[in-house]
């Protein structure tokens, strides 16, 4: 893989906290239309990875995003350059709809924007970045509803439609299955899958192994901090490595 490849790249990326070493010289690529996985045990330093990765703590190594060099700018810098990320704790502005609820993170100014344009009668409904991004996620018919009066499935969608209209290349999803069901798992797996396929690379970290091992193209394995795997879903299902460390048995994927 050249440097200089579109998409994000990581290089040697270390993060130490005083004797403790939570990422270990993690090399990663995600290119563009591309889905992968980063999975591991609690704690192998996965959260800490995307951490990294956007700026919010200090790391050794490189970070390329379309072949620069980012490991120096700061998040909002990283941001507007593409890289953007969902959080775990994912939460909404419940007494905003759901177009609301990206505006903040289409509009330059972010929320004083849209105080002002929500206020002021001034929001324009045919916003296409807004549009088009819950047209991604499948969720166009919701754009005037409430966040809070959302499934728990339509709450993680918008996080990642409020990435995607931030403008990302590379899109950051940090256990963004967490609480929901079979359905609704199998539901986001194809949104995901969806929104690779419309351009943006997606690094995806979750739990649900039938999820992650049924979308991904490509999966990497952290161990405390230690890159121990990278490979198909298909080769990580039954490595003897990555059973032992992390599946416990042979995993079945659930196909986007």
């Amino acid at each position: 893989m050249s440097d200089t490849a579109k998409g994000l790249h990581t290089r040697e990326l270390t993060v130490r906290y005083g004797g403790l070493v939570a990422n270990d010289s993690v090399s990663i690529d995600v290119d563009p239309g591309t889905v992968v996985g980063l999975i591991g045990p609690n704690g192998a330093g996965k959260t800490t990875f995307v951490d990294a990765v956007t700026g919010f703590t200090t790391c050794e190594g490189e970070i390329l995003l379309d072949g620069t060099r980012i490991d120096a700018m700061a998040p909002h810098e990283r941001r507007a350059a593409g890289l953007s990320r969902t959080w775990q704790s994912g939460e909404l502005f419940g007494n905003l709809s759901v177009a609301e609820n990206l505006l903040v993170a289409a509009r330059k100014g972010g929320w004083r924007t849209l105080v002002r344009d929500v206020f002021g009668r001034r929001r324009k409904s045919g916003d296409e970045v807004v549009e088009r991004a819950l047209q991604v996620v499948g969720l166009g018919d919701v754009a005037d509803t409430l966040a809070r009066d959302l499934s728990l499935g339509q709450q993680k969608l918008v996080g990642v439609a409020r990435a995607l209209a931030g403008g990302a290349e590379v899109l950051l999803l940090d256990e963004p299955a967490a609480g929901l069901d079979s359905m609704e798992s199998q539901s986001f797996a194809s949104r995901i899958r969806e929104i690779a396929d419309s351009g943006p690379g997606v690094l995806l970290i979750d739990h649900d192994m039938s999820l992650v091992l049924g979308v991904c193209d490509t999966v990497t394995v952290l161990e405390f901090g230690k890159q121990i795997f990278t490979g198909t879903p298909a080769e990580a299902r039954t490595d003897p490595t990555v059973v032992a460390a992390y599946l416990g048995a042979p995993v079945e994927p659930s196909h986007a």
